[in-house]
């Protein structure tokens, strides 16, 4: 059965400055702040947490219904999807606005400065998920970092539609204050964050992550720790799945999506959450280890499983 995945679709340009920012920026003249770094190399990547997750839901050979907003400029892209078998009929195509955009320049010390444009995804909460009568097929979703009114829409309609969930607020977590991440955490079946968002999330709930995990409709709540693997929290109970060591380390960009992929294909298959974190952490290895969210294949992933 498919899994729903709501969440962003996005362009990610990413440009590489061969110097040093701090050598280029001037502390005292920051408040005269006029600068240019010449790129000498330029990727565009297909990106967005929704598509990250839905391209490695299809290499698992797992199908993806995605609900997410593409703009003008998002006709590739919904090829794109179409070509992986994934479900595209809650796409929304914003007629005046561009698809989101992320434009990412690094410095040879590895510094960044990020510019994100939102694009038609700020009008994401125009798509609603289906009712249960509509879509009975629908076994499984995740709410991934999109516009911050379409993560409370869809995470409200798939608590009301009975869709069990993973919410996975991301770096739109700050969006949200404690009552409304309290109001969250009660519609969710799973939650899935980073250590800094999980000592985040616990200042703006005034919970632990210990005690997140002892509320009655969270199955599970999955702390990951970079290469170090993750915590899986459930009842109050802490275990660790330990992590999977990369060939090599060549860019983490869309990590975390591949790690979500791998824990919604197994929960979908009704396995036990430490299986499915173990085909998770491989599954971030193998994308760490590949250039761009979407350029990675997933060889070998079950072996053992």
């Amino acid at each position: 059965m498919p899994a729903l995945i709501c969440g962003s679709l996005a362009f990610d340009t990413i440009t590489t400055f061969p110097g040093r920012f701090a050598e280029q920026i001037l502390p005292e003249q920051v408040h005269i702040l006029n600068v240019s770094f010449l790129v000498p190399t330029l990727r565009r990547e297909w990106g967005g947490c929704a598509g990250n997750i839905a391209y490695n839901l299809h290499l698992l050979g797992g199908r993806a219904v995605v609900l997410g907003a593409l703009g003008v400029d998002g006709g590739e892209y919904l090829e794109r999807l179409r070509s992986w078998g994934a479900d595209t009929s809650l796409v929304w195509r914003d007629p005046e606005l561009h698809t989101a955009q992320c434009h990412i320049t690094t410095d040879r010390d590895n510094n960044q400065i990020t510019a994100f444009h939102p694009g038609a995804m700020s009008h994401a909460h125009k798509i609603a998920v289906p009712a249960r009568a509509e879509r009975a097929d629908l076994a499984i979703g995740i709410v991934a970092p999109d516009g911050r009114d379409a993560m409370w829409q869809h995470a409200s309609q798939m608590h009301a539609a009975g869709i069990p969930f993973v919410f996975d607020p991301g770096q739109q977590l700050p969006q949200f204050d404690g009552s409304e991440h309290r109001a969250l955490l009660g519609m969710a079946s799973w939650l899935a964050l980073n250590d800094y968002e999980a000592r985040l999330l616990e200042e703006r709930t005034g919970e632990t992550v210990q005690a997140m995990s002892r509320r009655s409709n969270l199955k599970g709540v999955v702390v990951t720790l970079a290469a170090d693997g993750c915590e899986l929290w459930t009842h109050g109970e802490r275990a660790h799945v330990a992590g999977v060591a990369a060939r090599r380390v060549v860019d983490p960009t869309g990590c975390g999506d591949a790690f979500r992929a791998g824990l919604l294909y197994g929960l979908e298959r009704g396995w036990e959450l430490p299986r499915c974190l173990v085909l998770a952490n491989r599954i971030g290895a193998v994308k760490v280890a590949s250039r761009g969210p979407q350029n990675h294949r997933l060889d070998g992933v079950f072996d053992g499983l």
